[in-house]
């Protein structure tokens, strides 16, 4: 989890990862191998985002609605966050803090198994003391059943107001997105991060994303430079 007290760091990135599959289809490859692209396109984006002093670098790894597809597919994606929670070095080196935000694993309808559960909570371990970028990967996550599981737990104690629910975010110490990204010309968002996304710059890309660099960071970051000018 993120200080709520410390010092705002740079602005809040979050990307939908979208397009492996055709990235994949277009070069005649299983969509495995543009899953596998995809994940070594983030580690790169990773480092480019820790590099331009970006504060929280937020990712749409895996959806609710992401379970429902063919086994093997499934089977393959979730391999492949395990690699990236296991990229300890790597995140070490670029002072990068892991975070996770999504259904929590001990409530009713989660369904994070329990190797990648584990994957995450060492992940967050081995990191904790690094002070830069925020790495908060979204698994097993879905935006309107966060806010309705907000909602729920505001309305405990009194009635809920948006700080009340604000306060029962997944994370509600993240702070709001200031730029939203979308690749492969999808024009959606997905049911991600709508209450934390409710001001941000949109960035959207026909380009897919085991292609997204660093060049495009920088176009999707220069919507803030634009939006101080």
């Amino acid at each position: 989890m993120t200080d709520s007290t410390a010092p705002r760091r740079g602005p809040h990135v979050a990307c939908i990862m979208d397009g492996n599959g055709r990235w994949a289809k277009r070069r005649g490859l299983p969509r495995t191998a543009g899953h596998t692209a995809g994940e070594e396109a983030l580690a790169g984006v990773v480092r480019a985002a820790a590099a331009r002093g970006v504060g929280y670098l937020t990712v749409f790894g895996f959806s609710t609605e992401n379970w429902v597809r063919p086994p093997a597919e499934v089977r393959h994606i979730l391999a492949l966050h395990r690699k990236l929670f296991g990229r300890i070095e790597e995140l070490n080196e670029n002072n990068v803090r892991v975070n996770w935000i999504g259904r929590p694993f001990d409530e009713p309808g989660a369904r994070t198994p329990r190797n990648v559960q584990k994957a995450i909570r060492q992940a967050i371990e081995d990191t904790k003391l690094n002070t830069g970028m925020v790495l908060t990967v979204a698994f097993d996550y879905g935006s309107r059943a966060e806010i309705a599981r907000a909602a729920r737990l505001a309305a405990r104690d009194a009635k809920p107001t948006m700080q009340s629910i604000e306060s029962h975010l997944y994370d509600s110490s993240l702070p709001p997105v200031d730029v939203l990204v979308r690749t492969s010309g999808e024009t959606r968002i997905s049911n991600f991060m709508l209450w934390q996304a409710a001001h941000a710059r949109v960035y959207f890309t026909d380009v897919a994303w085991p292609d997204f660099g660093a060049r495009q960071l920088d176009e999707a970051l220069a919507l803030l430079v634009a939006s101080r000018a």
